[in-house]
C-alpha cells in the first residue's frame, strides 16, 4: 500500500512544517521562508504564520504539498510489543520469581540537565497518574539526578549492585546524546558488566530501534511510564535467569 501525507483529501500530499530563520519578520523574510520550502521540495508552499522572535530572528509555519509516496508494507521497525503489566502484577512477579528487591539505578547522564523524564519514571509520585518505581514493592529505585558522568554512573551501579540501569537523554544538541550513550556501553563492557545489567534508555528522541543499535536492551520514548519500563526489565531478567 503506497501512502503519502494528506491534509484535506486522502493522499493529497499536504504537509505543514515550521522553522526559524536568522532574519527580520518582513515581506522579504516571508519570501525567504517560501523559497526555502520550495527548495525542500514543497509544491505551491504558503507561509500561513510568521512571527518575530527578536529583531533578527523569525519563526515561520509553511503549508504545501509533496508528490513523494512510500510503500507502507515494506517498512520494518523494531519495537517493544509486549503489553505492560500493572504495578500490582509487577510486584507479584518480582515476589514469585526473585524473592528479593530488584535494583534500578537511573540518571540523566552526560551534560543532560533535565530530569523531567527520569523523575516521571523513578519518583514515587510518578506522572499523569502513573506511580514511579520508588512506590513499587519489590523494587529499590535510586534516582541520581542530572548531569551524571558515565564513569560515576557505572561506579554507582557497582556500589548499589544494580540489576537495571535507566539512562535519560532529554535535550541534546549535535547528537551529543548518541556519543554519550555509546560511551556508557563501552564503559560497562570494560567493567564486564554489560551482560549482567539490563540497560534501558529513554527520552524525547529515543526509540527502541535506536537504543538497540547503540547497544542497549530497550528504548522508551514519549508516552512511556514506569510500568512499561518495569515490565520490560523484569521480563528480561527472567529470560536471563533461564539461560
Amino acid at each position: 500500500m503506497r501512502i503519502k501525507p494528506y491534509g484535506d483529501t486522502l493522499n493529497d500530499g499536504k504537509v505543514q512544517l515550521s522553522f526559524t530563520l536568522p532574519v527580520s519578520n518582513t515581506a522579504k523574510g516571508i519570501a525567504a521562508a517560501k523559497l526555502i520550502a520550495k527548495e525542500m521540495g514543497l509544491i505551491d508552499p504558503n507561509v500561513v504564520h510568521a512571527e518575530s522572535l527578536s529583531e533578527d530572528f523569525s519563526f515561520y509555519i509553511v503549508y504545501g504539498s509533496v508528490n513523494k509516496s512510500i510503500e507502507f508494507d515494506d517498512i520494518f521497525v523494531e519495537e517493544i510489543t509486549q503489553k505492560a503489566f500493572s504495578r500490582e502484577e509487577i510486584e507479584s512477579v518480582i515476589n514469585s520469581q526473585f524473592k528479593r528487591n530488584i535494583v534500578f539505578v537511573g540518571a540523566s547522564t552526560g551534560t543532560d540537565a533535565h530530569t523531567v523524564g527520569i523523575d516521571a519514571i523513578m519518583n514515587m509520585k510518578g506522572f499523569a497518574g502513573h506511580y514511579g518505581l520508588e512506590r513499587y514493592a519489590g523494587i529499590t529505585a535510586y534516582n541520581l539526578g542530572s548531569q551524571v558522568a558515565n564513569e560515576d554512573f557505572v561506579k554507582e551501579a557497582i556500589e548499589k549492585k544494580a540489576d537495571v540501569l535507566l539512562v535519560s537523554q532529554t535535550v541534546t544538541q549535535k547528537d551529543v546524546h548518541l556519543k554519550n550513550m555509546v560511551e556508557l556501553v563501552e564503559l560497562l563492557e570494560a567493567e564486564g558488566l554489560r551482560e549482567k545489567i539490563v540497560l534501558i534508555a529513554g527520552g524525547a528522541r529515543i526509540t527502541h530501534e535506536l537504543a538497540k543499535e547503540l547497544g542497549y536492551d530497550a528504548g522508551f520514548g514519549p508516552g512511556s511510564f514506569a510500568e512499561d519500563v518495569a515490565t520490560f526489565a523484569i521480563n528480561e531478567l527472567i529470560k536471563r535467569k533461564k539461560r
